[in-house]
């Protein structure tokens, strides 16, 4: 019988930018177990609701991740807006579908990137990260911000974007698409790419369900599921469905993230055309009394937002759970018989994001 022996893997690792951290159970160079330590980088986000009122927090909950910050937004005002019963004006809805979608993109780029440079192919991450820069110029351009955006608002949105730019926008999207096809024909048919990606951490769709697994990760195993279907902001005004993949390997994960990226370019024009006038915003009367509990698609998948209010303006609780709550479960089933070498690009391929885990 093989000798076991037990490594810590990370916080830190050269190859991922979250602080993941877990103890790997190895037979020689092969896991058997993967256990996580959950913590590391808490911050107590959630209690604030106790000191800051339901209309500041809005700042707080964006800044439980800055990849995700706008859907932590847009999330929280929509659960919030559901227990006062507010109507947000339709223009701000399609605005916050834009820059939702714009954020989708952004992270997939930016996970496209990590991916390549996991693979020691620094030309494709640095190809991958300059086409993101445009859709940072974009938010720069229409918030203010590159990754914090704070145009979220109980009621609607702080921002509008004019007709020009919208045009601007519109043209940029286009010239991208253009910029993605030898960014993804690379991925998908590069030989050394192929030979790191196919065949390996392969999650079964019924593993992918029992596991709770959600988003790309879920998707590429077969899962027909999309939480934007629920028809929040503008989406049920949209003409789109899941995109999904049967291989369930990494490769497959790969692939439907890049096609979830053209899809958003789609979304994206048909969000431009059919944009209407009017306010983007409407007054707020009252306090939350009641609670809610809504679901949105971030890009690395469904996050879930509870609120609760007491009638006064500090909110009694808030509850955020994450894709990558979801998804470590599922990822410590594809460790488990890999190899030590495979484990930083198994985890990879999940997109973890540790500080929305741990908050």
């Amino acid at each position: 019988m093989a000798k076991r022996s037990i490594i810590p893997f990370g916080p830190q690792h050269p190859v991922l930018p979250e602080p993941i951290h877990l103890d790997l159970v190895l037979e020689d160079e092969v896991v058997v177990e993967a256990i996580p330590n959950i913590g590391f980088v808490h911050r107590g986000l959630e209690k604030l609701v106790e000191t800051r009122d339901f209309k500041q927090y809005v700042y707080v909950a964006e800044r439980v991740c800055g990849i995700c910050s706008f859907g932590h937004g847009l999330g929280y005002c929509e659960s919030v807006e559901h227990v006062m019963h507010i109507d947000v004006p339709k223009r701000a809805r399609y605005l916050r579908t834009l820059w939702m979608e714009l954020s989708r993109i952004h992270s997939h780029l930016l996970w496209l990137g990590l991916l390549a440079d996991a693979l020691g192919f620094e030309a494709l991450f640095m190809q991958s990260w300059r086409l993101r820069e445009k859709v940072l110029d974009i938010f720069d351009n229409t918030t203010g911000g590159r990754i914090i955006f704070s145009v979220n608002q109980i009621g609607g949105v702080l921002k509008d974007i004019d007709a020009s730019m919208l045009k601007e926008i519109d043209t940029i999207l286009y010239d991208m698409e253009t910029d993605l096809k030898p960014i993804m024909d690379t991925f998908l048919e590069d030989m050394l790419v192929n030979s790191r990606l196919r065949g390996l951490g392969v999650l079964s769709k019924e593993q992918a369900y029992l596991a709770g697994a959600v988003g790309p990760m879920a998707r590429a195993s077969g899962i027909d599921y999309d939480s934007r279907e629920t028809g929040y902001a503008a989406y049920a005004d949209l003409n789109f469905g899941p995109i999904t993949a049967t291989e369930g390997d990494c490769y497959a994960r790969c692939k439907v993230r890049l096609a979830e990226i053209l899809q958003s370019f789609e979304i994206l024009h048909e969000l431009i055309s059919k944009i209407p006038g009017g306010d983007i915003n409407v007054p707020v009367k009252g306090n939350p009394n009641g609670e809610c509990f809504i679901r949105i698609e971030q890009p690395r998948g469904e996050a879930i937002y509870y609120t609760k209010g007491n009638g006064t303006k500090y909110l009694d609780r808030f509850r955020l759970r994450t894709p990558t709550t979801s998804n470590i479960p599922p990822m410590l089933d594809l460790l488990k018989g890999c190899q030590l070498g495979d484990v930083p690009l198994l985890i990879l391929t999940i997109d973890p994001c540790i500080s929305c885990t741990e908050r």
